[in-house]
């Protein structure tokens, strides 16, 4: 009689032990646990030009270059170093691709600082 006890214990324990492995690969699979099948979120491209200001006085001058494929839109501004002298913001200019451009502005007296703003063109 021994035996047969022992078989129907080893019987009634399979499917405890079945399930006991199931378990965790159904939460592992249940979570997307897999490396390899989610999807990376698409990087950004490289945008933007390049830009070197120079002041000289009552003048401020920008060079822009663009080496990426998409058109960007370059703006000078200028602050002016006298209170009573008025500030600057110029027109955006569009550098397209592999192209370089010359901003420039000023002020009656002298500048006090000069930058180069940049946003990317509409499509």
């Amino acid at each position: 009689m021994r035996p047969t006890r022992r078989r129907t214990r080893l019987l009634l324990a399979a499917p405890v032990v079945a399930a006991a492995l199931a378990v965790p690969l159904g939460v592992h699979a249940a979570r997307g646990a897999d490396a390899g099948t989610e999807a990376e979120p698409p990087k950004p491209e490289p945008a933007g030009s390049e830009c070197r200001t120079a002041v000289e006085g009552s003048r401020a001058v920008a060079y822009c270059h663009n080496p990426y494929p998409s058109t960007d839109l370059v703006r000078l501004h200028v602050e002016c170093d006298r209170w009573w002298d008025v500030d600057a913001d110029g027109v955006a200019v569009a550098v397209e691709p592999g192209r370089t451009v010359r901003l420039e502005d000023r002020c009656w007296k002298e500048i006090a600082t000069a930058w180069v703003s940049h946003r990317p063109a509409p499509a």
